[in-house]
């Protein structure tokens, strides 16, 4: 039987966190690798992508913002409307075409 690992996730306040502890706390990559557990390619990573001001950097499932919980809502509403939009269009037109 095969055994699966499970990636873990980190949140973008870990994330951030981490990343502080380098470049505002001063300690060594090294040590909090350590202390952390993570792996040091990927808080080097991190690190690089925070630095960088990416935008978008961790965008994973991390506690978004009230903003930013509206913008997702807001794009999600609308691109439910514009489907049914389209679909109200489609009906029309078939209305339309079939008795006019």
């Amino acid at each position: 039987m095969g055994t699966t690992t499970q990636r873990k996730v980190y949140s973008r306040e870990f994330k951030i966190s981490a990343v502080s502890m380098i470049t505002e706390k001063g300690q060594r990559i090294s040590e909090v690798v350590r202390n952390l557990g993570v792996n040091e390619q990927l808080l080097s990573k991190w690190k690089s992508r925070l630095q960088a001001k990416e935008t978008g950097a961790f965008p994973g499932k991390g506690k978004l913002s009230p903003q930013e919980e509206e913008i997702r809502y807001l794009k999600k509403e609308n691109a439910r409307l514009s489907q049914e939009r389209d679909i109200l269009k489609k009906v029309a037109k078939y209305f339309l075409h079939d008795h006019g």
